[in-house]
């Protein structure tokens, strides 16, 4: 038997317009929370990037079909966002700490 031998899973219309009604209810509470209601500064940007991991992951589960995709595919995602965040976060510590050359910029 053959690893290719999976279904393709197609999404239904009604899923479809769930995950997308998700996302636009999280894209306004993100604005509303931004805009009207006061959060202290580190928190707000903890609830900001929450809520974006939660539309990424709809997206990628969803609209990206991953959730009934091969389990590979989420594997390389993951693996590839953690790399991600691993290169930045060595350039945020280089560039964080770094004695300004020109002062001023």
């Amino acid at each position: 038997m053959s690893e290719h031998n999976h279904e393709h899973h197609i999404s239904t219309a009604g899923q479809l317009w769930a995950v997308g009604i998700a996302l636009l209810f999280l894209t306004v509470i993100t604005v509303v929370f931004g805009k009207f209601v006061p959060i202290p500064s580190p928190f707000d940007i903890v609830f900001a990037l929450s809520i974006a991991l939660i539309k990424a992951f709809l997206v990628a589960a969803f609209f990206m079909n991953l959730y009934w995709d091969v389990k590979f595919n989420t594997m390389l995602l993951i693996g590839a966002a953690t790399f991600f965040i691993l290169m930045f976060s060595v350039t945020l510590l280089d560039t964080m700490f770094r004695v300004d050359v020109v002062p001023g910029f």
